[in-house]
């Protein structure tokens, strides 16, 4: 299963380099340029920062699963962006 969001922002590299730096000190994490992966215990989630903002797309093997990845990767960037205020509209697709 997947779910993918945009976060429309000018600041798209910041907040991807921030999310992968910050899990990258507690689960597997991909960071080159402006693109990432965090591989969490639970799913993993691919970021990648465009012009017009940073999308997300996270995958795990079950809804369970997936609802948790997406809310844990979403309640971060809502910290990390908080002057920001991201609403994101996750789209869930099957996989």
């Amino acid at each position: 299963m997947n779910a993918t969001t945009h976060f429309t922002t000018d600041h798209a590299e910041r907040y991807l380099g921030t999310l992968c730096k910050h899990f990258g000190h507690k689960v597997p994490v991909t960071h080159a340029g402006r693109s990432g992966e965090i591989t969490l215990p639970f799913g993993a989630c691919a970021l990648t920062a465009e012009d017009t903002g940073l999308t997300m797309t996270a995958q795990a093997p079950d809804q369970a699963q997936l609802d948790r990845a997406v809310q844990v990767i979403t309640s971060h960037l809502e910290r990390f962006a908080f002057r920001e205020n991201p609403e994101l509209d996750w789209a869930y697709t099957p996989a």
